[in-house]
């Protein structure tokens, strides 16, 4: 049984800055504008937007949008993150909180993307890892849900990997840039399946051996 919820929780600020969250793989690091210009570099990659609702090869609209994130998280709307490759010390792309609503304790990873060389080799297992321990165990989320185009076999498959639970598409969710009809699939963890889910990530990155 969840327990009991205070109405002061609402009032306290859910996310503390900063969130720095590292494991073997990856690090998380708060955006910042020291990092636009190698994020521009890896995103002149047309296969990493071929799915998503922005197309990140238009450099200036991805400046603008980047800085639009960082005004975003000053109020709280969501906290956008760059990961690093924590071998190279390279970046290799990024990822959101975002959709976030302290009241319902529930929020959304999302806005997630990689340079392609780092695809398949358990870097967005790792940086999931992160987000939703930091969700379920910092945050004291209830509930974690990821959106994917309904097309994207790729990505819908990496969420499914996770142990999220596919909830259903919505039909003509958004349009996106290039003008197309865009449905979504929905995909949640709840809190009671959350220690199944960090068993299940740890063996894959083999964290669970000493």
């Amino acid at each position: 049984m969840r327990p009991a919820i205070s109405r002061p929780f609402y009032f306290m600020p859910w996310l503390q800055h900063p969130v720095l969250l590292e494991n073997k793989l990856v690090k998380l690091v708060p955006l910042e504008g020291s990092h636009f210009d190698k994020l521009l570099d890896i995103a002149q990659s047309p296969q990493i937007w071929e799915y998503l609702s922005f197309n990140g090869l238009d450099s200036d609209a991805f400046r603008n949008e980047l800085r639009s994130a960082l005004l975003r998280k000053t109020i709280g709307e969501e906290y956008p993150f760059t990961i690093f490759d924590n071998k190279t010390g390279n970046i290799i792309g990024s990822t959101r909180l975002y959709n976030m609503f302290p009241a319902h304790r529930k929020l959304e990873i999302g806005w997630t993307w990689y340079d392609p060389a780092y695809w398949g080799k358990g870097h967005n297992a790792a940086c999931k890892l992160l987000l939703l321990t930091h969700a379920f165990e910092t945050m004291g989320c209830v509930r974690v849900q990821f959106q994917v185009h309904e097309q994207n076999t790729r990505s819908r498959a990496a969420v499914e990997r996770l142990g999220a639970k596919f909830e259903g598409i919505l039909r003509n969710e958004r349009i996106r840039d290039n003008g197309s009809i865009r449905n979504t699939v929905m995909y949640s963890i709840i809190d009671t399946e959350w220690k199944d889910v960090k068993h299940l990530l740890r063996d894959r990155l083999n964290l669970s051996k000493p």
